[in-house]
């Protein structure tokens, strides 16, 4: 029995991809007798080259189910089967991975098809799947959706089922992955954590604290880090003693938190944390013909930004949303370069600017509208999210546009003034970073609650 798999991701770092799709067809060498086909909510936003490439997008998944209550299903519809997919080290490495973030051992036989079909269709050009299904007259629908993929490969694995007649290639290319498990001490840490928000403390045997990280799960987190392949989890593996943690409730506090700690206690593998976070930044500046352009530059403390981002690809990511919401120009963002009017124009998703349709009055507007939202240099708030437990809450000051600390408080407390809240404080240092994680962390919210003085 096969169980013929095909998988989309959200495309990213190795390792740290999530599932925005599976489809997974249970075949007995004749016909499909099973059938598996969802989107997956990954809870991490999708690469933009994913989404044109796939058409999935960010909106389309967030009614989806988690990976967790789709887990049961997978295994039931692949238990006491070969798993079948073209680059089946790919699909498997990728819902291995799912699995273990659970702390569950996913482990079968996987068969490639690309493999298999090198070895009996050794004439073709491409084995890449698009071009070998035309070649072969196999017809195929839904092109990068997982449902089309996992059919085309059904029917490619049927007509390569049939040319292998001896059986013996079939044979020698399923393939039993054998991989180290999680080591026992390793095992016992994780068994110790909780599944709660907050901030994680990695030491090794002297002492040492050697890794600082936040998490929405600390124990799924360090799970990762314990079956994680890449240089630092195996780092932390090989060094791991003890693991420390503190509950915040609230991942705006965790994300502070983990921020001044490590600029704190500067950890060895916490290199990229040590200093300033945000590489890059978001500037308006004003063009020759008197539009506001909003551009992403490297992070100039000699200018003023709006928001800061880790990465290039996290601030692209956030200037199309931003040019979205607030109907700006993808030329004037950068977004698109041309010297004449952007592709937006073209499908009538921009009222033209670009080329002097729109006034710079009339445009500038939106992106002093969107500019003034996300700037709170004079603000004087506080951001209210969840405790600890369900009877406290959390509070995060802002006094003046400088973050001053934050405080956890029980709800029958009178917290009514901002001195009473200033007495219960816990002071924390204000920088670039904890503005930025500020700006950032209100912009994306749903639960934080803000209250202005």
């Amino acid at each position: 029995m096969y169980a013929i798999l095909d998988i989309e991701t959200t495309g990213g770092q190795f390792n740290e991809e999530g599932i925005t799709e599976i489809a997974i067809y249970k075949f007995d060498g004749y016909e499909v007798v099973d059938q598996f086909i969802s989107l997956i909510n990954p809870e991490i936003p999708i690469q933009p080259f994913v989404v044109k490439l796939t058409g999935i997008n960010n909106a389309m998944l967030r009614s989806a189910p988690k990976f967790f209550e789709v887990a049961k299903r997978i295994i039931e519809i692949t238990t006491d089967c070969v798993l079948v997919a073209h680059n089946a080290s790919f699909d498997y490495r990728i819902l291995r991975t799912e699995f273990r973030r659970l702390g569950y051992d996913f482990n079968v036989k996987t068969l490639c098809t690309v493999e298999l079909s090198k070895k009996l269709l050794p004439e073709q050009e491409s084995h890449s799947l698009g071009k070998l299904v035309r070649a072969l007259g196999i017809p195929m629908t839904d092109r990068h959706r997982a449902s089309g993929d996992a059919m085309a490969t059904v029917k490619l694995f049927k007509l390569l089922l049939a040319k292998d007649i001896q059986k013996e290639i079939l044979n020698e290319l399923i393939k039993t992955e054998v991989e180290k498990g999680i080591e026992p001490k390793l095992l016992d840490i994780i068994t110790s954590l909780p599944s709660k928000t907050g901030i994680y403390y990695i030491y090794d045997e002297d002492g040492n604290l050697i890794y600082i990280g936040k998490s929405n799960n600390i124990k799924k987190r360090i799970n990762q880090h314990f079956t994680g392949s890449n240089t630092k989890c195996k780092k932390i593996q090989s060094m791991v003693y003890r693991v420390g943690y503190e509950e915040t409730g609230s991942e705006l506090i965790a994300l502070l938190k983990e921020s001044e700690e490590i600029k704190i206690n500067k950890p060895k593998l916490n290199r990229a944390q040590r200093k300033n976070i945000f590489q890059w930044a978001l500037y308006s500046e004003m063009d020759t013909n008197g539009y506001l352009n909003l551009k992403l530059q490297k992070a100039d403390g000699r200018k003023k930004e709006i928001i800061a981002f880790a990465s290039l690809e996290e601030g692209k990511n956030a200037l199309f949303r931003i040019t979205s919401e607030h109907e700006l120009c993808q030329k004037f963002t950068g977004l698109y370069q041309t010297s004449k009017e952007c592709f937006q124009f073209k499908i009538k998703e921009c009222d033209g600017a670009c080329i002097g349709k729109i006034s710079p009055l009339e445009y500038n507007e939106r992106v002093t509208t969107f500019v003034q939202k996300h700037l709170f240099e004079s603000e004087n708030m506080v951001i209210i999210d969840k405790g600890r437990t369900t009877s406290e809450r959390s509070a995060v000051l802002i006094e003046n546009g400088i973050y001053r600390g934050y405080a956890f408080y029980e709800l029958n407390f009178q917290i009514n003034t901002i001195e009473i809240l200033k007495n219960i404080l816990i002071p924390m240092q204000n920088n670039r970073d904890t503005k930025t994680i500020i700006q950032s962390h209100i912009r994306r919210s749903k639960t934080v609650k803000i209250r202005k003085f």
